[in-house]
């Protein structure tokens, strides 16, 4: 079990953003998830990978796809008050799912460096 949260690095986030970011998606994808994915989740570690998304368009494709395959996700918008406009998509949370479940959705993306 992991989750992966994809970022829209075409925004080039200050880290400090990007990392609160990730923190919301994180949360609230596993708000989303069904409790026993949750609960085998955090009886692992709560792995996670943070994978770089070329747009906010390619994080909306993912999501319907995650969303097909009955995952959970969270599509995080911002509030606008400090690096980036009111409604811009920064992330996706997927999870937490197998990998075999993740491999064919997000399997082909880079981690953020």
């Amino acid at each position: 079990m992991k989750q992966v949260i994809v970022v829209d690095e075409s925004l080039q986030l200050p880290r400090g953003k990007l990392a609160a970011q990730v923190a919301h998606a994180s949360v609230s994808a596993l708000l989303q998830a069904d409790s026993e994915s949750a609960t085998l989740w955090l009886a692992e570690g709560m792995p996670k990978v943070v994978l770089r998304g070329d747009s906010g368009m390619q994080l909306r494709e993912l999501a319907e796809m995650a969303q097909a395959a009955g995952l959970a996700i969270a599509l995080i918008e911002d509030a606008g008050h400090t690096v980036v406009a009111e409604g811009t998509l920064t992330c996706l949370g997927i999870g937490p799912a197998s990998s075999e479940a993740l491999a064919p959705i997000t399997g082909a993306l880079k981690l953020v460096r």
